[in-house]
């Protein structure tokens, strides 16, 4: 007989994570919304209550369903796809070890395979795009003025959603020298400078609210004053595009996420001509591979390198194969569809007999 849900839940995230691993908060929360949209879709599969769902309706195809709905219903990409499915075999590893009984479909969802993703270059706002967005918000109202300090934020430091959401007014120094304390993946924590503007913005969010700059409270809350979520700050900037796209059309067309704020950032830094190890240590990644991937993605960068380069447009001559085995093979890369047409049993035996004949006549 399986165990039922509740205990193995409760454990994983009570012992596993906080206890035996210490995980951050941020880790315990991500997990904790893939988990439970997990649950939803199963107890809504099953037509029970999640209360009363045990290990057994967790089966291989059910988890397989899952993850295709995710990209086929609410639209993730395959990043977000493996993401859950990280959370989802650390629950299972955990079950394994606690539930002997349920070894068998512990292990069959652990052979779940991560789905390959293709890495493309991150994408940025334009200067327009991203002036358009910090200006939509509406001053005159309360929640007007805390988008604009949100989307100010995100914009000026390259923050994480989780990080600009989990600073307290103590995390600020507003006096100069301004910056802020963040707190980063894996409980690391980087000060990061703010700019005069910024400073000004949450030096006023926070006599607002009468936040002392020794309190433990959250500068950015939701309506009902707890402190703003992940889905919040998703809605905050769906709602800003809208009011921007009258000012740059663009936006329109774009899927604009909270990150995407950083990643723009990332690109204006690289463009102020900042060394990659300094903007590593600003967005707080933990390898400079990572930093990399922006100057890969600045073509406008490289245009202007070529410029500099003096590089001249005139190319080289074209390859010439200069042995009889070497022009087997190029006239393989030129045109393998004519000279070697496939069979519907072997595509690959009449490529693989023809150029073994031609090459033994050569070497006999």
């Amino acid at each position: 007989m399986s165990s039922p849900l509740a205990g193995l839940l409760e454990s994983f995230f009570r012992r596993r994570l906080v206890e035996q691993r210490n995980a951050s908060p941020a880790t315990v929360e991500s997990y904790r919304d893939g988990l439970r949209l997990l649950v939803r879709y199963v107890a809504k599969r099953t037509k029970r209550e999640p209360c009363a769902l045990d290990v057994v309706a967790f089966d291989r195809d059910t988890i397989l369903d899952f993850l295709d709905q995710l990209e086929r219903v609410r639209g993730n990409q395959p990043q977000t796809r493996n993401a859950r499915l990280t959370a989802i075999r650390s629950f299972f590893r955990h079950v394994a070890a606690s539930d002997p009984a349920s070894l068998g479909i512990a292990q069959r969802v652990l052979a779940i395979p991560t789905k390959r993703t293709t890495s493309a270059p991150p994408r940025h706002l334009a200067d327009e795009e991203l002036a358009a967005m910090l200006n939509a918000s509406d001053a005159l109202t309360v929640q007007g003025r805390r988008d604009h300090a949100l989307l100010l934020f995100l914009a000026r430091t390259g923050a994480r959603v989780s990080e600009a959401i989990g600073i307290d007014a103590a995390d600020l120094h507003l006096e100069p020298p301004h910056q802020v304390l963040l707190h980063g993946k894996g409980r690391k924590q980087r000060r990061v400078p703010l700019a005069a503007d910024l400073a000004q913005t949450l030096r006023a969010l926070c006599l607002e609210r009468g936040l002392g700059f020794d309190e433990r409270r959250p500068v950015f809350i939701g309506e009902g004053g707890e402190r703003l979520t992940r889905f919040g700050v998703t809605h905050l900037v769906r709602r800003a595009v809208k009011r921007a796209t009258a000012e740059a059309p663009s936006l329109a067309r774009m899927r604009v996420s909270p990150h995407l704020f950083r990643h723009t950032f990332a690109m204006q830094l690289l463009r102020a001509r900042t060394d990659l190890v300094t903007i590593q240590a600003w967005l707080g990644h933990a390898q400079v591979a990572t930093t990399h991937r922006y100057a890969e993605a600045d073509v406008e960068m490289m245009r202007k390198s070529l410029k500099d380069a003096n590089v001249t447009g005139a190319g080289s001559d074209r390859y010439q194969p200069t042995d009889d085995v070497l022009q087997i093979l190029e006239n393989i890369r030129n045109n393998v569809a004519d000279r070697f047409p496939p069979t519907p049993e072997n595509p690959a035996i009449p490529l693989i007999r023809r150029s073994r004949r031609h090459i033994s006549k050569h070497d006999t």
